[in-house]
């Protein structure tokens, strides 16, 4: 036992902190494992591990700090290699004169110390910290797997004079094995995947670029980037060759498509790798979707509320019908699917699936993978199946006619089928099904229900506020047109923003439901070939709830916020003109989502970067300028600052030349076609201004003059405007391309 363990044991039983009985096992344990006693009693679980690290900090006369919320300069972290820091387990976190604070998870020998001390060459002081936290700022500023990849760096075999692994020209393929075999590159890979689960990752992006690996974690829905250090883009070759050797795929070609899979253990569960791998301009682009090989599907925790859940189980119980889930790719339809099919998966039932690709495995049910490259399309799996004697049927999608009408012929003759479709909401399924060729009669007589869906954020429980920044007015635009009425007294929040949600506010996602019954009314309007606008007049009478009511009731249950709903709901979107009688914002139904939300469809790339421009209004468009402007008001009452949003009508003359003044903006976007920035003036469409481009040291800024495509009102944060550049020189679209390449 060391002195620091003595001095513990020593203050621990005279403050009668711990029983000497507990005490004793502790030390046992700690001979036993060769350990110090603070990890002894952390293992041992006696007391919570901050009570243990507090006492542990006062017997010796340390300091223990929470790391939840401090602030680390990178200058601190350079001052310590990341193999030093990993491998002792200490984070650097600050300066105090000459001498370099860090953390740890335990008190450490005067030995160590000194070497610390030796290899650093500073003074060194030791605080106390989580593990936890202590191992997340690691990852976090080092990066991911740093201390592999520092060890990798030491190796010399297959590295070229540039310091970058050699290409495959320069290689055989006995020495790609070996590279890809080697024991810090399995570590590295299973570093990456394993971080990936421990962030709730759904995919794991790992990009090539020039001179640059970039990888990033789609979580909630959302991507997001990974620090990971400079040097393993000199491993992208090792580290695909070895996700392909994992996946089963063949690891020297390089020039077509390869997709695979594998199957992973970590935390005692088993997880089913889709790796897609796709040749670029500057190597292989990977993509790991993550599922898990046993998951259970229940529809009370999908995000349906009561009455939902109670029509759910009526259309499930029925022995013929087809149940269609609508909404984009990632909508979450095939888990809703799934939950469906595990309500009714009894052992007296017979269930199969066709499905592209497999995601999930059910017990008790008979799954089929689609193969087009030898015939086993929807079509022809559906025909099979029939032979097999199904009670209940769920085909993956349904993409064309065929599949459509034998999909319909299997429901007319006494079977359940599941399936799903491609729309923006659940009336819009009619269309669709009418569209590729079904006649009207057949799709009133087959389908029982649609049910269309969406993903949301949930709100980060951990970090959870009231929202004290709500435009009412803006929300009482949007809502009041489906019938709600927003009142001041409604409580919205949203999420700060921690530790735990890696500061984004949310933590998990739910969804939202729209579902269309078709009734007698229904049908006989389907069967009429009415418009959909009056069937979902109907639907609305009778009783159907949108996608925004849904996602209204879930704001309101502090589930998630507005933005997330309206984001999702983009097939209603909101744009804002100008009202010519008072100037303050209104809206009003439109297509916006098509050029601000649904930006793949641009022509040139764009790049998500921050870049400063100035601007003049030079021709204004049809409707008036506005400007936002907000005031800060204490409400006594309730203690808080509540923040007031207002609209005022302004000429252009204030952001032109002829006052001498212009606007200043960052974008949120930018390609070499145009650009889309936040504004605190809302300028009304086919307005013409003058933009000047700034880019960090450039002495020269682009200017010309573009053109106002859309603008949009996005609550209490200001106007989002999009416009395209009108006569940008060759020279300077191409200085445009190069910083969106780069």
């Amino acid at each position: 036992m060391t002195g620091e363990d003595k001095d513990i044991l020593k203050y621990l039983l005279s403050n009668d902190i711990v029983s000497s009985e507990l005490l004793d096992k502790a030390v046992k344990f700690s001979d036993v494992n060769g350990i110090s006693l603070t990890e002894s009693l952390i293992k041992s679980k006696y007391i919570p591990e901050q009570d243990i690290l507090k006492y542990v900090a006062v017997a010796l006369g340390m300091d223990f700090i929470d790391l939840k919320n401090i602030n680390i300069k990178d200058e601190v972290v350079k001052k310590v290699p990341a193999r030093l820091a990993l491998h002792y387990g200490l984070m650097p976190i600050g300066l105090e004169g000459k001498k370099l604070i860090m953390a740890s998870k335990s008190p450490i020998g005067i030995k160590v110390q000194d070497e610390i001390h030796f290899a650093l060459g500073c003074e060194i002081k030791i605080v106390l910290a989580l593990r936890s936290q202590i191992e997340k700022i690691l990852r976090t500023k080092y990066g991911l797997g740093a201390d592999t990849v520092e060890r990798l760096s030491g190796l010399s075999d297959n590295v070229n004079d540039a310091g970058y692994f050699k290409s495959l020209s320069e290689v055989d393929i006995e020495d790609l094995d070996k590279q890809a075999e080697n024991i810090s590159v399995v570590q590295l890979v299973n570093q990456i995947i394993l971080d990936g689960c421990n962030k709730r990752a759904t995919d794991i992006h790992i990009e090539p670029y020039r001179g640059k690996l970039r990888i990033r974690f789609r979580i909630d829905g959302i991507l997001q980037d990974q620090n990971v250090p400079a040097q393993m883009n000199n491993f992208s070759t090792a580290i695909f060759s070895r996700i392909k050797i994992m996946s089963n795929l063949d690891i020297v070609e390089h020039r077509v498509p390869q997709d695979g899979r594998a199957v992973v253990k970590t935390g005692g569960k088993a997880l089913d790798l889709r790796v897609s791998v796709m040749p670029t301009s500057h190597g292989e682009s990977v993509v790991i979707r993550i599922l898990s090989t046993k998951m259970t599907f229940d529809l009370d925790k999908l995000g349906f509320l009561e009455h939902d859940i109670k029509i759910i189980e009526e259309l499930i119980k029925g022995t013929g019908g087809i149940i269609f889930l609508t909404g984009p790719t990632g909508a979450g339809k095939t888990t809703t699917l799934y939950a469906c099919l595990s309500k009714v998966n009894k052992k007296e039932r017979k269930i199969i699936t066709i499905e592209d690709p497999v995601e999930y495995e059910m017990e008790n049910v008979t799954q089929i993978q689609v193969n087009p490259d030898v015939g086993l399309t929807f079509s022809a799996g559906l025909r099979s199946v029939l032979r097999h004697d199904p009670d209940i049927i769920m085909v993956g999608e349904v993409r064309d006619k065929e599949t459509a009408e034998i999909a319909i012929r299997v429901a007319l003759t006494g079977h359940l089928v599941f399936s799903t479709l491609h729309t923006n909401d659940a009336v819009t399924g009619i269309m669709r099904l009418v569209d590729i060729g079904i006649e009207p009669y057949l799709v009133a007589s087959s389908v029982d229900a649609f049910i269309a869906q969406r993903l949301v954020r949930v709100i980060c429980p951990e970090c959870k506020e009231k929202d004290t920044s709500v435009d009412y007015e803006a929300i009482h635009s949007i809502f009041s047109k489906i019938g709600i009425n927003v009142a001041k007294t409604n409580i919205f929040y949203k999420g700060k923003g921690c530790d735990s949600c890696g500061f984004t506010g949310f933590s998990g996602r739910t969804a939202l439901y729209e579902i269309l019954i078709l009734n007698e009314d229904i049908k006989r309007m389907i069967t009429k070939k009415a418009s959909i606008d009056d069937i979902r007049k109907a639907a609305l009478k009778n009783g159907m709830r949108t996608l925004l009511h849904d996602g209204w009731e879930k704001i309101l249950s502090g589930q998630t916020t507005v933005e997330e709903v309206l984001n999702v709901c983009q097939n209603i979107g909101y744009s804002v003109k100008a009202d010519n009688t008072d100037g303050h914002a209104v809206f009003s139904g439109s297509d916006v989502n098509k050029d601000l939300l649904d930006n793949d469809q641009r022509i040139f790339a764009r790049a998500f970067e921050q870049v400063s421009i100035s601007y003049r209004v030079v021709t204004k468009g049809e409707g008036n300028i506005l400007k936002l402007n907000k005031k800060e008001e204490r409400d006594e009452s309730k203690k808080e600052v509540i923040l007031r949003v207002s609209t005022e009508t302004v000429s252009p003359g204030d952001i032109s030349d002829n006052k001498y003044k212009v606007a200043f903006a960052v974008t949120k976007d930018i390609s070499a076609g145009g650009l889309l920035f936040n504004s605190e003036y809302f300028l009304p469409k086919d307005t013409v201004i003058e933009i000047k481009i700034y880019f960090e040291n450039e002495t020269n800024p682009i200017s010309c003059f573009a053109k106002v495509v859309r603008a949009q009102r996005y609550l209490s944060e200001g106007f989002k405007i999009a416009v395209c550049y009108l006569d940008i020189s060759g020279q300077d679209r191409n200085k445009l391309n190069k910083f969106i390449n780069k």
